[in-house]
């Protein structure tokens, strides 16, 4: 069973994983209020109103809360605007399951602001880091993603991503993604990951962390590929499963549609996050965002 939350529109300058579970408990206590019944209206909060009121089962996956792409969309033609969405894979996510993932974030977000087509997809492998001090020694760069895996995020090998990448070109190809690009890759990773692709990504997008300083190597060798470098401050594991549990559980901010363990009513099983996507439309000639928003997927497993 996947859950995705409707269109989340907030300008902040939080940290990705901040701005997004805020604007998810923003969004769930926005979609409850506006399913009140009058008798919960008129101060009767005895009985706690039942998350069917505000979320929307279809088949087998359940959208929390309902959306309603009837209402969305973009003030302007689209020529008007740039773009650009960020695909995060979360850790225990199998490659072999990306193509279908894709194809679907991508649609959610088309369906959101009315288009066919992305000016730029960047792509978040989970367990990649960036670290400036591993550019002075490329075998460390293999060392970061294993790194990561003791600490409980999955090892993403270089054929995984490849294999993932293969989605994108094909999304390329069909003229809904115009250009490509990847997240967190350092020298070496990267000149090993243009050797294997047929559509070059045209960005990669670093978190430099406090330094705020790019690496000369990474700055020399994307020159060198005419690959764009861009800044950013999000978490590669935006989603923990702790944290959705917690936003969809019984607790004093939750949205009570996990069954809890006083026998709360609610969906039974285990929440596994599969993936995030993050869209920002910018307006050419303004440079304003006019729609920044987030979709997501978890799979229920039962216990």
């Amino acid at each position: 069973m996947g859950s995705g939350p409707a269109a989340i529109r907030r300008s902040t300058a939080l940290k990705s994983n901040a701005e997004f579970t805020s604007s998810l408990r923003a969004n769930f206590a926005t979609a409850q209020q506006s399913a009140t019944s009058p008798t919960h209206a008129n101060g009767d909060s005895s009985q706690k109103q039942s998350y069917t009121s505000w979320t929307t089962q279809n088949d087998d996956a359940v959208f929390i809360p309902s959306v309603n792409f009837a209402k969305s969309g973009l003030a302007e033609e689209r020529p008007q605007y740039e773009i650009t969405v960020k695909l995060f894979f979360l850790p225990r996510n199998p490659a072999r399951c990306r193509c279908a993932q894709t194809r679907e974030a991508v649609k959610l977000v088309l369906q959101e602001l009315h288009v066919s087509s992305i000016d730029l997809l960047i792509v978040s492998y989970p367990g990649i880091s960036f670290d400036a001090e591993d550019e002075d020694d490329p075998e460390l760069e293999g060392a970061m993603s294993t790194g990561a895996l003791a600490h409980g995020n999955s090892l993403e090998d270089l054929d995984s991503m490849v294999e993932t990448w293969a989605c994108l070109e094909a999304l390329h190809d069909e003229g809904v993604i115009d250009k490509l690009g990847v997240s967190e890759f350092g020298t070496s990773r990267l000149s090993k990951f243009l050797q294997r692709t047929r559509v070059r990504p045209l960005v990669n997008q670093i978190n430099v962390r406090d330094c705020c300083v790019v690496p000369k190597p990474l700055i020399l060798y994307a020159k060198e590929e005419e690959v764009e470098l861009l800044t950013h401050n999000d978490c590669t594991n935006i989603l923990p499963p702790g944290i959705v549990r917690e936003l969809l559980g019984h607790s004093q901010e939750g949205a009570g549609v996990l069954a809890g363990a006083d026998r709360d009513p609610g969906i039974s099983g285990s929440i596994e996050p599969q993936w995030v996507i993050k869209y920002t439309a910018v307006v050419r000639n303004r440079g304003v965002i006019e729609n920044k928003g987030y979709f997501a997927v978890a799979e229920l497993v039962n216990d």
